[in-house]
């Protein structure tokens, strides 16, 4: 695996309070946490547990983005 490789995270807060955080690059790759700490602990964990997978270290492997961006559009 790369080392020091940038993954964007998409983390939200439910409303119950906890911290809901996604790593979009791969399937299903989430977690939460009732901190911001806790939740990006566990997304750690997570991915770490997503990247046993053959075709997430594949993917991993092929991600180069150059450019980011989030966008958020308010709908009525």
């Amino acid at each position: 695996m790369r080392k020091h490789v940038q993954l964007p995270l998409l983390v939200e807060r439910d409303e119950d309070g906890y911290y809901v955080v996604e790593c979009p690059i791969f399937s299903g790759c989430y977690s939460q946490g009732k901190t911001l700490d806790q939740a990006l602990k566990n997304i750690h964990e997570a991915i770490d547990l997503c990247l046993q997978e053959k075709r997430n270290q594949a993917r991993l492997h092929d991600y180069h983005p150059k450019e980011l961006a989030f966008h958020t559009v308010t709908y009525a």
